[in-house]
């Protein structure tokens, strides 16, 4: 087999002295516009599970970098003052021309041509190949010349960067946050062979500008930072290596391949440098492509394979590695934070890394943040918390008014679709009873609507009836008599999504027969096919005002401890927010705040007619996912208006706005939204969505991303999740009385 391998960066040398080795006879020629020893930046990264990969792949590269490499196994973060140090990462830096050399070395042992200083203007005089191996950077030529085919998406990042070196040598990876009269400055440190260290320097672009750093030269730059940094440099000079500003580009590729044509590293995806994986990447792409070449010797078939298996751990890392470069470009948003949660919130920044990875790695450090964690619930919420030991963060009390949670983990609301007439009846005591003995803090009803026309479907439950009332009564008496927890009513209008079938005969789709009139701010359909619904007049809207100030009122009698107005997920409050459904010409229209006008009518009604000491909330939807629609900015300004009329906490969730949404789905994907919120507008938040191990509950606590966590699914899954984190955890946490035997009870798992 013919291979041209167009850049002789880590991943094209990686790539081809891999598939030299597997067979001797292919053909391999590397073709690199630079010199060997030429080349952009000092050090790179490489964690020791990355490094027992590479191992796998080819024993003699590795052994050398091992043997070039310099390691690490704390990060010290210095802010305000202060130095935190967290042990247990293992890391290891190596120079990035010293990488390159041992792969050029083991390419031409291994046979593979190297054609230095050799430029590609076109790919097409290579296809003659029988691949072509795009290896070319994240200015890729291959890319470009084929980009119908590979529909790449570049997103160029706010932030500016300069990448230099100093002989100064770091114990540690070590962050430095400066402030000046321009603005923030951030510090990305680690030493990669002795005598060599790589010295990063990131701000906004507005504080880079306000420096004159836009029309600095190279020397400039350099001696700028000298000043800035003196102290931390203790003297050492930095160096510069091309080391111009620069705006990081995250890429992304619809397509890996196409025909002969591959693209690997920074060509086909980047993750930011603060997560340190670039160069990790571009080598395990080179040895997914060559073990998919291995298995189907077809190129066509190989190329298909690769891409199939490579995607979905990319796209993983590159979700983290957004998180962490958004961190960076937000740090301002956290500088108000006591430094022990600044460094805890750094170190999880990715959302990869945990409360529970942290404390595998570095007991010590967590306990720090744990007792803190305590201390600070303890004096907000009024209730005595013991600190030797401190309790995990998810079992620490929280105030909201006169109301105390035990404990922070909540129960989503979750609709059943399981009342008749609106009447919740047995299924709604025992699916929410069991959940509040399941020792959850806080346990929500589900959607529960204002009047029967507000319903979703024929099944769900309402709160417009004497009668519902009562029902409800007897699932908040069991809940209070029998268990720790509270309980929570989220009242609603399902607006122009509702008249529909129960979930599980037809999401959002109306029904065959039966159907009533439905309610939006404008006559827009959910679906082409769905009910038109009718534009609200006046008087509908105070119908509908007067619907929740009932539900309210029934709900005091009912004995609810708190009351959320459910103003998310294309409902009708929603829709009036968003403007993709509320297309209205008059004073509930237009700009932001008009859009707001009737929902927080519906608020302040609602508001007067449940008792002071008892908190309310609002769910809101923090970003449609779709063009046009609210996004997250938006959702900070709805926070800050729900704030200013009184709104205690804001249950952040997103989407669900239109069916041809485009929402970016991962670990925690909502939780970002729940944290700017929470620091942007100095207002407590519940995080929602893809929340499922205790590890992640107490990292979002603990860093300060939220104040409370909602659990849907891994409720359904588990009702007494909260019990069975807690036995993980070692927390005693009391079971029921009449479950007192459980407390001798050691589970068995195998």
């Amino acid at each position: 087999m013919k291979v041209a391998c167009i850049g002789g960066g880590p991943a094209g040398l990686f790539a081809a002295l891999l598939l030299k080795k597997a067979d001797p006879k292919h053909e391999i020629v590397v073709h690199e516009r630079n010199r060997l020893d030429e080349t952009f930046g000092f050090g790179v990264v490489f964690s020791d599970a990355t490094e027992h990969a590479l191992a796998q792949a080819d024993s003699e590269v590795s052994a050398e970098m091992a043997a070039s490499s310099h390691r690490w196994d704390d990060i010290e973060i210095h802010y305000a003052d202060t130095v935190y140090t967290s042990s247990g990462h293992a890391f290891s830096g190596l120079s990035r021309k010293t990488l390159l050399k041992i792969l050029a070395d083991r390419c031409r042992a291994l046979g593979v041509k190297l054609c230095f200083q050799r430029e590609i203007v076109d790919p097409e005089t290579l296809r003659d190949a029988d691949l072509v191996v795009a290896a070319d950077g994240a200015n890729s030529i291959v890319r470009e010349r084929f980009r119908e085919h590979f529909r790449p998406v570049v997103d160029t990042r706010p932030n500016r960067f300069v990448w230099l070196g100093t002989a100064k040598p770091f114990p540690a990876f070590t962050f430095y946050f400066q402030a000046d009269r321009h603005g923030l400055w951030r510090v990305h440190a680690y030493q990669y062979e002795p005598g060599f260290s790589t010295f990063i320097v990131e701000a906004r672009e507005a504080t880079w500008r306000a420096a004159g750093m836009d029309k600095a030269s190279e020397g400039e730059t350099i001696a700028f930072c000298e000043r800035l940094f003196a102290k931390e440099l203790d003297g050492h000079r930095l160096q510069s290596n091309r080391s111009i500003w620069r705006s990081f580009p995250t890429i992304r590729n619809e397509r890996w391949h196409h025909d002969n044509v591959v693209l690997l590293g920074d060509a086909a995806h980047t993750a930011h440098f603060s997560v340190g994986s670039g160069t990790k990447l571009a080598m395990e792409d080179a040895v997914a492509l060559a073990e998919a070449l291995r298995t189907h010797r077809d190129i066509a078939a190989s190329l298909q394979a690769y891409e199939e298996a490579r995607r979905p751990a990319v796209e993983s890392l590159q979700r983290a590695a957004q998180a962490s470069l958004q961190w960076f470009e937000d740090t301002e948003r956290y500088v108000k934070l006591e430094p022990l949660q600044f460094a805890f919130t750094l170190l999880t920044r990715s959302l990869r890394v945990t409360h529970q990875n942290l404390n595998a790695r570095d007991p010590g450090f967590i306990s720090k943040v744990d007792a803190w964690y305590a201390g600070e619930a303890s004096r907000k919420s009024g209730v005595p918390v013991s600190v030797d030991p401190p309790p995990p963060p998810m079992f620490t009390p929280f105030r909201l008014r006169e109301l105390v949670l035990e404990n922070r983990v909540a129960v989503s609301p979750m609709c059943q679709y399981s009342a008749a007439d609106g009447t919740p009846d047995d299924w709604h005591l025992v699916h929410l009873g069991s959940r509040a003995m399941g020792g959850a803090g806080l346990v929500f009803c589900e959607m529960t609507n204002v009047s029967a026309a507000a319903r979703i479907s024929p099944g769900c439950a309402g709160m417009y009836k004497p009668e519902h009332a009562l029902a409800w009564k007897r699932v908040v008496d069991f809940v209070h008599r029998h268990t720790r927890a509270k309980i929570a009513i989220q009242l609603g209008h399902a607006g122009r999504k509702a008249s529909t079938r129960k979930s599980w005969e037809g999401d959002n789709e109306p029904l065959p027969a039966g159907n009533w009139p439905i309610l939006a701010p404008s006559a827009v359909p959910y679906f082409p096919h769905s009910q038109v619904p009718r534009e609200m007049t006046r008087g509908d809207m105070d119908a509908v005002v007067a619907d929740f100030v009932r539900a309210a009122g029934l709900a005091v009698e009912a004995g609810f401890d708190m009351l959320e107005i459910h103003a998310a997920h294309g409902y009708l409050l929603a829709s009036f927010i968003s403007p993709i459904t509320n297309r209205r010409t008059d004073d509930y229209g237009g700009p932001l705040r008009n859009r707001m006008r009737f929902p927080l009518e519906v608020f302040d009604a609602a508001r007067g007619a449940w008792p002071k000491e008892r908190p309310m909330s609002v769910r809101i939807s923090a970003v449609d996912w779709y063009p046009g629609g609210m996004e997250p900015t938006d959702s900070v300004d709805v926070a800050r208006m729900l704030k200013e009329h009184g709104c205690d906490i804001v249950d952040v969730s997103a989407g669900q706005t239109v069916p041809d949404q485009r929402p970016v789905y991962g670990r925690l994907f909502q939780t970002p939204f729940a944290d700017r919120i929470r620091h942007e507008v100095g207002i407590a938040t519940m995080a929602v969505g893809n929340i499922s191990s205790y590890a992640d509950v107490n990292t979002i606590l603990a860093a300060g991303r939220a104040d409370l966590c909602l659990l849907a699914r891994a409720h359904l899954w588990d009702p007494y999740w909260t019990r069975h984190a807690a036995h993980e955890l070692g927390y005693p946490l009391p079971w029921p009385d009449p479950y007192e035997s459980l407390n001798s009870y050691k589970p068995r798992f195998t």
